[in-house]
């Protein structure tokens, strides 16, 4: 498939966006009473359970989860989850705190809920209350996370990933920061509500799943029974009643302007030798270019070189609904930078707050970036008359002021954009997360 438009700022969206249908699967497991049938004895000893009138609360399950982690039956829900690291208890996020946070390895978040289920009505809250936790966590961060863990635990540097190391030693920094942080923007957690009795009903909560179908998540249902033996010790019983089954596919989104056309079979045709030439000095343009450029973040994808005028570097709005364009102009020999979005998005949205906020923007951006309107939006740009661009020594002087340049806006147009999308309000009054 391919996609035209004459537009400089518009283009395909190349992140899908994810459209599932999510539905529990009831794994239907009565258990009996146990019995405990000693060595010495042929008399069986029935275990009784211990419940919320005799000892057990919502912290006696949280602390059990916290300490002995491997109690989770989490090879029955997502083998993909299996043996995560517990991190901290009441990791605080803006929905509120999550009771146990734990992490694989692999950088996989898995979050679990610990009630005790008295009523139906909290049955259906905390089903809403963990997927909220989910919806905040994916606009983070693998350094927002970092920060949280480390305000909790009390301790400096990276204590998340100093805490997997004690499980695992070989895990690897870079590798592991990357996936943490690739993990949560997608919300690919497995979330786990886990008591001492659940009994709601799979049909109750599809409801809510459906709801946050956006997020890459697993979620399982746990019951954790404890029982009191002879000697005091406690025997627990864990077993998964009901998990996520998620059906999903691909919707590929267009911008306003585009249409996906088929690809046909190629046909020999002749070809055009200048506007040939043409293609393959912008790629020797744009290919030189990037060993020029070098970014701050860790996070920022760099850009590919290209056939045309322009490259561009997403930023974390929504489905791609925000970049930046890199550009040659060479009619005026001139290369610059702006900030382009796609119309009626989160991209554009993200755009207008930053707009407004202008005078400081700008002195952030080093006090030459223009702000402009164009076409009914704002435009926020800075440019660079560099001729002739086919002498050397100017190309180099350009391009290393437009390295620099495109380096300044990610940094500061990212971690903006990133902020401002979180309260964008589609049409329709969907949330963009």
């Amino acid at each position: 498939e391919s996609c035209s438009s004459n537009r400089v700022e518009g283009r395909l969206l190349q992140q899908p966006v994810r459209d599932c249908t999510i539905r529990l699967a009831d794994m239907n497991r009565q258990h009996a009473t146990p019995f405990l049938i000693p060595v010495d004895t042929s008399t069986a000893v029935p275990l009784a359970q211990r419940s919320s009138g005799n000892g057990v609360t919502e912290a006696t399950i949280q602390q059990l989860v916290h300490a002995h982690p491997m109690c989770l039956p989490i090879s029955e829900i997502d083998p993909m989850f299996e043996g995560p690291v517990s991190i901290c208890t009441e990791l605080n996020t803006p929905a509120g705190p999550i009771d146990v946070f734990l992490i694989t390895p692999s950088g996989l978040p898995v979050i679990a809920e610990c009630k005790l289920w008295r009523n139906p009505e909290s049955r259906r809250e905390v089903v809403g209350q963990i997927l909220d936790y989910a919806k905040e966590l994916s606009r983070w961060s693998s350094s927002d996370l970092q920060r949280e863990v480390s305000r909790r635990v009390g301790r400096q540097g990276n204590p998340l990933l100093a805490k997997v190391r004690e499980a695992a030693p070989d895990t690897d920094e870079v590798r592991f920061n990357d996936a943490v942080t690739q993990n949560l923007r997608r919300g690919r957690f497995l979330l786990l509500i886990v008591g001492d009795g659940i009994r709601e009903g799979v049909e109750a909560i599809t409801e809510y799943l459906q709801a946050h179908a956006g997020l890459h998540f697993s979620l399982g249902s746990v019951e954790i029974p404890i029982y009191a033996l002879p000697d005091g010790s406690r025997l627990v019983a864990p077993r998964v009643l009901a998990r996520t089954q998620v059906v999903s596919r691909t919707v590929v989104a267009l911008p306003e302007g585009y249409a996906l056309q088929e690809k046909q079979a190629s046909v020999p045709t002749d070809a055009d030798p200048e506007a040939d030439a043409l293609a393959n000095e912008r790629l020797k343009f744009w290919t030189e270019f990037l060993t020029f450029l070098k970014l701050d973040d860790p996070e920022q994808a760099p850009p590919r070189p290209s056939r045309q005028g322009y490259i561009t570097l997403s930023l974390p709005g929504p489905a791609g609904t925000s970049w930046l364009t890199v550009y040659r102009d060479l009619h005026r020999n001139e290369v610059g930078v702006f900030l382009s979005s796609s119309r009626s998005s989160a991209g554009e949205y993200a755009m207008q707050i930053i707009a407004e906020d202008w005078p400081t923007v700008k002195h952030e951006l080093g006090g030459t970036a223009k702000l402009a309107e164009k076409d009914g939006r704002p435009r926020i740009a800075d440019a660079l008359v560099a001729a002739p661009l086919t002498d050397p020594e100017k190309r180099r002087a350009a391009f290393s002021w437009l390295a620099q340049r495109v380096n300044d806006f990610v940094n500061v147009m990212r971690p903006r954009v990133r902020s401002a999308v979180v309260n964008y309000q589609a049409p329709g009054g969907e949330s963009a997360h």
